[in-house]
Protein backbone atom coordinates (compact mmCIF):
# COMPACT_ATOMS: atom_id res chain seq x y z
CA UNK A 1 0.00 0.00 0.00
CA UNK A 2 1.33 3.39 -0.94
CA UNK A 3 0.67 6.12 1.25
CA UNK A 4 0.10 9.57 0.26
CA UNK A 5 3.45 11.86 0.39
CA UNK A 6 5.69 9.06 0.77
CA UNK A 7 8.94 8.91 2.49
CA UNK A 8 11.72 8.20 0.38
CA UNK A 9 14.57 5.99 1.53
CA UNK A 10 17.48 5.35 -0.87
CA UNK A 11 15.32 7.33 -3.35
CA UNK A 12 12.61 4.42 -3.08
CA UNK A 13 9.34 4.45 -1.28
CA UNK A 14 9.67 3.20 2.04
CA UNK A 15 6.79 1.46 3.80
CA UNK A 16 5.92 -1.12 6.74
CA UNK A 17 7.45 -3.59 4.96
CA UNK A 18 10.78 -2.18 4.93
CA UNK A 19 10.85 -1.43 8.91
CA UNK A 20 12.64 -4.90 9.67
CA UNK A 21 14.35 -4.80 12.86
CA UNK A 22 14.50 -0.98 12.86
CA UNK A 23 13.66 1.42 16.07
CA UNK A 24 13.60 4.39 13.75
CA UNK A 25 15.29 7.30 11.52
CA UNK A 26 16.26 10.48 10.72
CA UNK A 27 15.08 12.48 8.03
CA UNK A 28 14.91 15.54 6.67
CA UNK A 29 11.60 17.61 4.91
CA UNK A 30 12.30 20.31 1.71
CA UNK A 31 9.52 22.74 1.15
CA UNK A 32 10.06 22.62 -2.72
CA UNK A 33 8.91 26.38 -3.08
CA UNK A 34 11.52 27.62 -1.03
CA UNK A 35 14.07 25.04 0.11
CA UNK A 36 13.93 25.33 3.42
CA UNK A 37 14.49 22.34 5.75
CA UNK A 38 13.88 20.18 8.55
CA UNK A 39 15.80 17.56 10.07
CA UNK A 40 14.25 15.13 12.65
CA UNK A 41 13.74 11.83 13.96
CA UNK A 42 11.06 9.48 14.58
CA UNK A 43 10.35 5.76 15.50
CA UNK A 44 8.36 3.54 13.89
CA UNK A 45 6.40 2.23 17.26
CA UNK A 46 5.16 3.43 20.70
CA UNK A 47 4.64 1.10 23.54
CA UNK A 48 1.05 2.15 25.40
CA UNK A 49 0.15 0.86 29.11
CA UNK A 50 -4.06 0.34 28.16
CA UNK A 51 -6.38 0.59 30.86
CA UNK A 52 -6.85 -2.71 32.55
CA UNK A 53 -4.23 -3.95 31.38
CA UNK A 54 -0.44 -4.07 32.89
CA UNK A 55 1.22 -5.25 29.64
CA UNK A 56 2.00 -2.51 27.36
CA UNK A 57 1.31 -2.98 23.78
CA UNK A 58 3.80 -2.49 21.33
CA UNK A 59 1.76 -0.14 17.76
CA UNK A 60 3.18 1.40 14.64
CA UNK A 61 3.44 5.35 15.37
CA UNK A 62 2.47 8.16 12.83
CA UNK A 63 5.57 8.05 11.06
CA UNK A 64 3.85 7.28 7.22
CA UNK A 65 1.79 11.12 7.89
CA UNK A 66 4.11 12.34 10.18
CA UNK A 67 5.70 15.98 9.12
CA UNK A 68 8.17 16.54 11.86
CA UNK A 69 7.08 18.80 15.99
CA UNK A 70 8.16 21.89 14.24
CA UNK A 71 5.17 24.73 14.75
CA UNK A 72 6.33 26.79 12.11
CA UNK A 73 6.65 23.39 9.57
CA UNK A 74 3.34 22.30 10.34
CA UNK A 75 1.46 26.28 9.94
CA UNK A 76 3.42 26.47 6.33
CA UNK A 77 2.28 23.22 5.55
CA UNK A 78 -1.05 24.06 6.67
CA UNK A 79 -1.26 27.08 4.18
CA UNK A 80 0.04 25.31 1.59
CA UNK A 81 -0.26 21.36 0.39
CA UNK A 82 2.04 18.46 1.70
CA UNK A 83 2.48 17.73 -1.94
CA UNK A 84 4.82 20.89 -1.94
CA UNK A 85 7.19 18.72 0.70
CA UNK A 86 9.64 16.22 -0.23
CA UNK A 87 10.12 13.92 2.86
CA UNK A 88 13.59 11.78 2.88
CA UNK A 89 15.04 9.10 5.33
CA UNK A 90 18.60 9.88 5.87
CA UNK A 91 19.36 6.70 8.11
CA UNK A 92 17.51 3.64 9.98
CA UNK A 93 18.67 2.75 12.91
CA UNK A 94 18.09 -0.24 15.06
CA UNK A 95 17.87 1.49 18.74
CA UNK A 96 16.57 4.35 20.44
CA UNK A 97 19.81 5.78 21.31
CA UNK A 98 21.56 5.38 18.07
CA UNK A 99 17.84 7.41 16.24
CA UNK A 100 18.83 10.43 19.34
CA UNK A 101 22.61 10.30 18.64
CA UNK A 102 22.18 10.63 15.36
CA UNK A 103 19.67 13.89 14.86
CA UNK A 104 21.82 15.30 17.22
CA UNK A 105 24.98 14.86 15.15
CA UNK A 106 22.82 16.15 12.05
CA UNK A 107 21.38 19.14 13.77
CA UNK A 108 24.87 20.49 14.50
CA UNK A 109 26.74 19.09 11.25
CA UNK A 110 23.52 21.19 9.28
CA UNK A 111 24.14 24.10 11.06
CA UNK A 112 20.16 24.04 11.46
CA UNK A 113 20.08 27.18 14.18
CA UNK A 114 22.69 29.14 12.27
CA UNK A 115 22.54 28.57 8.41
CA UNK A 116 21.65 31.56 6.35
CA UNK A 117 20.74 31.41 2.47
CA UNK A 118 22.35 34.24 0.12
CA UNK A 119 19.35 36.92 1.12
CA UNK A 120 20.01 36.40 5.00
CA UNK A 121 17.06 33.82 5.92
CA UNK A 122 17.50 31.06 7.95
CA UNK A 123 17.77 27.62 5.98
CA UNK A 124 16.20 25.32 8.66
CA UNK A 125 13.02 25.27 10.02
CA UNK A 126 14.17 24.04 13.88
CA UNK A 127 14.05 25.62 16.32
CA UNK A 128 16.08 24.15 18.85
CA UNK A 129 18.23 21.30 19.35
CA UNK A 130 17.60 18.95 22.55
CA UNK A 131 15.49 21.33 23.99
CA UNK A 132 18.78 23.33 25.55
CA UNK A 133 19.73 25.39 22.17
CA UNK A 134 17.32 27.64 20.58
CA UNK A 135 17.37 29.89 17.37
CA UNK A 136 16.39 32.82 19.05
CA UNK A 137 19.37 33.06 21.82
CA UNK A 138 21.87 32.65 19.03
CA UNK A 139 22.43 35.59 16.46
CA UNK A 140 22.94 33.52 12.82
CA UNK A 141 26.63 34.21 11.33
CA UNK A 142 26.95 32.02 8.35
CA UNK A 143 25.74 32.61 4.88
CA UNK A 144 25.49 29.52 3.02
CA UNK A 145 24.98 30.43 -1.07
Amino acid sequence: MIYENPWLYNEKVFTSEDILDYYGFCYIITNLDNAKQYIGRKYFYSTRKKKGIKKRIKTESDWMDYYGSSKSLKEVILESTKDNFSREILSLHKTKGQVNYTETKLLFQHDVLEALNNKGERLYYNEQIMNRYFAVNISPSKIIK
